[in-house]
C-alpha cells in the first residue's frame, strides 16, 4: 500500500492485499445510473448435469467455467474499483458477472473480483514500453492489414508466458471490486483491443475465504483464473470505429485461438447487447461463472488445448 490515503476505488494495494471498500453489497450507482446486472440462463448456459437441476432461486446450473493461464500480465489486487477506465479511448462496455457454486449455484459473496485487459490499441498498462501485446516499439497505426502482418509488426507475448513484472506505473484498464449478495459484480470499462497471437479478450481472477477488513482482503485463496472472449460479429464491428481501427496489428480469430476452448459459455464466451447500428454507443456483456470455491487455480498451469469437436457444441460463444 501507499502511504498517503486515497478514495476507496482508488486505493493502491500491495500483493495478496485489497484494500476493503466500504460495506455493503455491490450497487449499480456510480456507474452512469445504468442498472445491469448479469444473465445467469440466457440460453447458452451449459447445466451441471440435466436442465432439472437448478439452485434455490430457480437458477439452472452450469458447470465449472474453463480454467485458462493467468498470462503475463496480471497485477494482483491493484485497485479497488468499478471503473477501470482512466484515460483509455474506446466503445464503453459495462462488464456484469455472477459468481456462483457450480455445485449448489448459491451465489458466492464477498468475493473479490479482479479483471485486467488490454486498450484498444492491444497494449497493457504496467507494460507499455513492450508496445502492442509485448513486441516493443510504438503503437502501430493505420489500417488494419487484410494479409501478412506489415515488416517490423509487433509478435506479440507468448498466450501462455509466465508472469512478468511491471516495468512502469500505470494501471489503466485494471481493478479489483467486491460480490454483492447475489454474486453479482460489475465494472465499467471500454471494449478491449487485439494483439497478435490472441483474440479479444478479458482477463479474470476470483478469489475466495479471504476477509474483508477495515485494513484490506487478508486471506484466502484464487478459486478461478480465466478469460472472457467476444464472438467475432462483435469485433468486427469494433475494428470499423476509431481508436480500433487504427490497430494495425495482425488479429487472431476467435476460432483459431490458442487460449479459448470453443466451450462458448462455459468456456467464457460473454453474452453482448448492443446496437448493431451503432456499437460505438456502448456494449453490455454478460455471464455467470461457475466455480469450485474449494479448488485452487492460480493459472500457472498450461494452456488448454481447443477442441474441435467443442467448436460444434450450441453453446460455443462465450470465453476467454
Amino acid at each position: 500500500m501507499t502511504g498517503s490515503q486515497k478514495p476507496h476505488s482508488e486505493q493502491d494495494l500491495s500483493r495478496r492485499k485489497v484494500v476493503a471498500v466500504a460495506a455493503g453489497g455491490v450497487a449499480v450507482a456510480g456507474l452512469g445510473g445504468t442498472a445491469f446486472a448479469a444473465s445467469t440462463a440466457d440460453g447458452r448456459g451449459r447445466p451441471a448435469r440435466t436442465g432439472a437441476d437448478t439452485g434455490t432461486d430457480g437458477e439452472v446450473c452450469y458447470r465449472l467455467t474453463s480454467e485458462t493461464v493467468e498470462g503475463p500480465y496480471y497485477i494482483d489486487a491493484d485497485k479497488i474499483r468499478r471503473d477501470v477506465t482512466e484515460d483509455r479511448e474506446g466503445i464503453p462496455l459495462l462488464l456484469g458477472l455472477k459468481v456462483i457454486d457450480s455445485e449448489t449455484c448459491r451465489p458466492i459473496r464477498d468475493a473479490a473480483v479482479d479483471i485486467w485487459h488490454c486498450d484498444a490499441a492491444g497494449v497493457y498498462s504496467g507494460y507499455e514500453d513492450q508496445g502492442n501485446g509485448g513486441g516493443g516499439g510504438p503503437v502501430p497505426t493505420g489500417e488494419p492489414p487484410t494479409g501478412e502482418p506489415p515488416t517490423g509488426a509487433p509478435t506479440g507475448a507468448p498466450p501462455g508466458g509466465g508472469h512478468q513484472e511491471p516495468t512502469d506505473d500505470s494501471r489503466y484498464l485494471r481493478g479489483t471490486w467486491r460480490t454483492d449478495r447475489h454474486g453479482q459484480v460489475t465494472f465499467r470499462t471500454v471494449f478491449p483491443g487485439w494483439y497478435r497471437g490472441r483474440c479479444v479478450h478479458i482477463h479474470v481472477k476470483v478469489h475466495v475465504d479471504g476477509a474483508w477488513t477495515d485494513a484490506g482482503y487478508e486471506g484466502g485463496h484464487t478459486c478461478h483464473t480465466g478469460q472472457f472472449f467476444f464472438d467475432e460479429e462483435s469485433v468486427l464491428a469494433s475494428a470499423m470505429v476509431e481508436p480500433y481501427a487504427s490497430n494495425a496489428a495482425e488479429r487472431t480469430t476467435l476460432t483459431e485461438d490458442t487460449i479459448y476452448d470453443q466451450s462458448g459459455t462455459q468456456g467464457g464466451l460473454l453474452k453482448l447487447r448492443y446496437d448493431r447500428r451503432d456499437i460505438a454507443r456502448g456494449v453490455h456483456g454478460s455471464i455467470t461463472v461457475g466455480v469450485d470455491p474449494d479448488a485452487t487455480e492460480d493459472g500457472q498451469g498450461s494452456p488448454p488445448q481447443p477442441s474441435a469437436s467443442a467448436s460444434a457444441s450450441p453453446s460455443a460463444s462465450d470465453s476467454a
